[in-house]
């Protein structure tokens, strides 16, 4: 397995690269679109959202993709994947809005650049709500301040406007009107429309299309239905398409947040049929309607288990630690990031002992 870090827009520079070789990764995950650049997974609620969002960024251009694939290399390391298209480039994909054809082949474009650069992997959450109705409180170990969510502190049902998907502003101009109604089965079919045409151009592209699992894992959210907010969900999303490039962005926190969910079944599930394209690797106390994003050692998973269980499915991509309650000093992120990576690649150092290690004759 291999060490990642997840780098948002704003930090797309030398300083985070550097940060990223210090702790020991070699490979990062990037994010194009433009959100979390004042707070990873900002609060949001009926009145707050992660702000606008503009399409045709030239940032995913070749030549652009190009610049950060070399800036990465010289600290030594991969660009693994690219997580998430600008909501401004597909809201109609979503929506199954007027402009949908075009935009989907904008994004079949991204994808064909993607590979063209030899990026290998995109990760995308197919989700009208998108991340939203988290708060910020001081509930991790010690009173550092920590993402939590609670059903019983938010509007649930508050209508999604128009102008608004996937919890950013696209157009403020719209009509003061929400978004249509639509049940599960037209959402399901909308991904299944989706699929359809991207997997293919994938295929040919050389590019692994992972989807990240609701979070938080609510049947329905803001009046719209949701996607994986169960652990078998997943299973459905791989039967609904084969192949090569469907795959999964397993992250252990959404699922472990899940009503029920047996994080390490997943785990022997998904990675048995080798259908995980990299980890998100966060640890969580509670489950739906209440939970708490808690330091990668102190939550209700068993972290070491968990990646023994990959290391038994020979899984050998990315694992990341997504995000991370905030330690109380002069640089809260990164001084909570730095603590996760170090425990992960003392683990990840542990099972390279444990693979090195001479086995006994039956």
């Amino acid at each position: 397995m291999k060490l990642g870090l997840g780098l948002y827009r704003h930090m797309l520079n030398e300083e985070h690269f550097a940060f990223a070789e210090q702790c020991g990764c070699t490979d990062i995950v990037i994010h194009l679109a433009e959100y979390y650049a004042k707070e990873i997974v900002t609060a949001t609620d009926e009145t707050r959202n992660y702000g606008d969002t503009a399409g045709d960024d030239p940032i995913w251009r070749e030549d652009s993709l190009h610049c950060l694939i070399r800036q990465a290399q010289a600290h030594h390391l991969r660009i693994a994947a690219i997580e998430n298209f600008s909501p401004a480039d597909w809201y109609d994909v979503l929506l199954n809005g007027p402009r949908r054809d075009a935009q989907m082949e904008k994004l079949e474009r991204i994808i064909e650049t993607v590979g063209k650069v030899g990026i290998p992997c995109f990760g995308y959450n197919f989700s009208l709500a998108g991340v939203w109705g988290h708060y910020k409180a001081p509930e991790a170990r010690g009173g550092a301040v920590a993402t939590c969510f609670d059903a019983n502190r938010i509007a649930l049902d508050a209508p999604i406007p128009k102008g608004e998907i996937w919890n950013m502003t696209y157009d403020r101009r719209a009509p003061k009107e929400t978004i249509d109604f639509i049940d599960s089965a037209e959402l399901w079919e909308r991904l299944s429309w989706f699929l359809e045409r991207i997997l293919p151009v994938a295929e040919r592209a050389g590019v692994k299309m992972a989807l990240h699992p609701d979070d938080p894992p609510m049947p329905t959210l803001r009046s719209t239905p949701r996607l994986v907010y169960r652990p078998e969900l997943y299973q459905r999303v791989l039967d609904m398409r084969p192949s090569p490039s469907n795959m999964l962005e397993f992250c252990m926190g959404s699922l472990q947040e899940m009503a029920g969910c047996d994080i390490y079944e997943a785990i022997r599930q998904y990675g048995g049929q080798h259908k995980i394209a990299y980890v998100h690797f966060r640890n969580v106390k509670g489950q739906v309607p209440r939970y708490t994003e808690v330091f990668v050692d102190d939550g209700d998973i068993d972290m070491l288990r968990a990646l023994t269980l990959l290391d038994d499915c020979r899984f050998d991509g990315v694992v990341m630690p997504d995000h991370t309650p905030q330690i109380t000093c002069g640089a809260p992120w990164y001084a909570g990031m730095a603590y996760a990576l170090g425990y992960m690649r003392a683990a990840l150092q542990g099972l390279d002992r444990r693979a090195d290690r001479p086995q006994k004759d039956a």
